[in-house]
């Protein structure tokens, strides 16, 4: 999931546009893991378009639409330290809706990988005047995810993974194309690199990084897996020294542990999964 920004600036579409595409290019590999799993379990494969489905498809759509908005309006630092409060809602209305109450130990943590956030782009943050509407996009954005997690932590409670990941899909899919459409955003990329960074959208970010989310969520807490957004921005900063010769100082180093700190403080005992 933190290669996703190199993916979304190389689609050479509009925002929403790429994000249709992530979901879109997602879907033959979800109807296969769906089809999997029923199989394994020896049941036929049953597509239930619950409530609970439809809305955390409804706010994945968001999320991803205000996650690329937020991408292209804003730096990458100001969008990734933005995005990074979703587990702060997380914490704050998982126990009002799932009546999970968050450990003390996820409020420490998740302080820790703040301030670990904060030290890997210290460098990178700006308060830009003309750039506040896509830190805006960047909070609406974390907003979005926040009780996404919260809503497939409540519906894996009843579902099994892979089908309700595949309706979610299907809901996030129909919803990002009728927005791109209304946007009138370019909608085909023009290069074959640019087919091949939405394939890798779809196929690695979506469905390898989220599905891998959606089997985290049913079995921890919906606190405890949100902070994956926290791993999201150290893996890109790794990513980025390690293909894009991205130079990192010692505090960003510093912010990386920290954040494997927070997560580490931030674990659920066995009682509370």
């Amino acid at each position: 999931m933190g290669f996703s920004p190199v993916f979304v600036r190389e689609a050479e579409v509009g925002a929403f546009a790429s994000a249709f595409w992530r979901v879109m290019f997602a879907l033959p590999v979800l109807v296969l893991w769906a089809m999997w799993e029923s199989r394994k379990k020896h049941k036929t494969l049953n597509l239930n378009f619950s409530k609970t489905a439809i809305m955390a498809g409804l706010l994945f759509a968001g999320d991803l639409g205000f996650w690329h908005l937020s991408i292209l309006n804003t730096t990458m630092a100001n969008a990734t330290f933005l995005t990074g409060l979703a587990p702060v809602w997380v914490i704050l209305f998982s126990n009002l809706i799932l009546k999970e109450k968050p450990p003390k130990n996820a409020f420490l943590g998740i302080v820790i990988c703040l301030l670990g956030m904060g030290l890997l782009i210290n460098a990178s943050f700006r308060v830009d005047p003309s750039r506040l509407l896509g830190d805006l996009y960047g909070i609406i954005t974390s907003l979005f995810f926040g009780f996404y997690c919260i809503a497939i932590r409540s519906g894996t409670k009843r579902t099994d993974n892979s089908s309700l990941f595949l309706v979610s899909t299907i809901v996030t899919t129909l919803a990002l194309f009728s927005v791109t459409l209304i946007a009138n955003e370019q909608f085909f990329p023009q290069t074959q690199r640019g087919w091949a960074a939405l394939a890798s959208l779809g196929v690695l970010t979506h469905a390898g990084g989220q599905g891998l989310l959606t089997i985290a969520i049913a079995s921890l807490t919906a606190a405890f897996s949100s902070l994956v957004i926290f791993i999201e921005a150290v893996t890109a900063a790794l990513f980025g020294w390690l293909l894009f010769d991205e130079k990192m100082d010692a505090l960003q180093l510093i912010g990386c542990f920290l954040i494997i700190v927070g997560i580490w403080v931030s674990r659920p005992s066995k009682s509370q999964t």
